[in-house]
């Protein structure tokens, strides 16, 4: 009983492995899918684009392709007045090559007062608050720059135009003596920004010597701003 169960399981593994082999194909309704030919040609997927490359040719191209997905960094330094940012791009094109960076530039605004002054003692400056006073314009007192101490301050502006409006409106109300005095000028500056550094860039980005380009390439602080054409 024994042998006649072996002998029907070695018959049905004989059949089994005919079938998958397409053996049984014109004797059976139904064929078998095993990866032999045609079946298998007949699944590829755009077999036209399949290139066989030389062992170094592969290596290669694994590299490139490890070095395609690896992460890119945005890096900057800065900020830099308007003469230093020559000196830090001219460095920059020397170490890493032309058109790697973008010059990101933004200006802080100049400052204005309404000056009054300078009275020639404290006795005059009081005095003259407390006629402003009475006709209720604000001010306030200046002790710096010397230049103007002692002195009033009618108003601070970001402008020029809003300080000369501003004056206009003190003189309508009676104000002759005040004038518009420019405290500050606006100041440029420029970040010098590597949006998209690969590995090996951001290594040559952070060994630059920060006593030659500020204070060295950093992360990023954000990414806005508007930034100028690559140089």
């Amino acid at each position: 009983m024994l042998r006649k169960v072996v002998l029907l399981l070695l018959l049905a593994n004989l059949v089994f492995f005919a079938w998958t082999q397409g053996l049984l194909d014109s004797l059976l309704p139904f064929k078998s899918t095993g990866d032999r030919e045609p079946e298998r040609l007949q699944r590829q997927v755009r077999p036209e684009t399949i290139r066989i490359l030389p062992p170094l040719a592969a290596s290669a191209a694994s590299a490139a392709s490890a070095a395609a997905s690896a992460p890119l960094s945005c890096l900057e330094a800065g900020p830099f007045g308007a003469d230093a940012v020559a000196t830090a791009e001219a460095l920059l094109a020397g170490s890493i090559g032309p058109g790697r960076w973008t010059d990101v530039k933004s200006e802080k605004p100049g400052s204005w007062i309404i000056h009054m002054g300078r009275f020639a003692n404290r006795e005059a400056l009081l005095s003259k608050q407390a006629e402003l006073a009475r006709i209720k314009v604000t001010n306030e007192e200046l002790r710096s720059p010397s230049e103007l101490a002692p002195g009033l301050s009618l108003g601070r502006f970001d402008e020029r135009a809003a300080a000369d409006r501003a004056l206009d409106v003190l003189a309508s109300r009676g104000i002759r003596t005040a004038k518009v005095v420019q405290l500050s000028a606006p100041v440029a500056s420029h970040m010098l920004r590597v949006d998209k550094a690969e590995p090996v860039l951001v290594a040559q980005l952070l060994v630059l010597k920060a006593d030659a380009i500020g204070r060295g390439f950093a992360p990023c602080a954000n990414s806005s701003g508007a930034a100028s054409a690559p140089k």
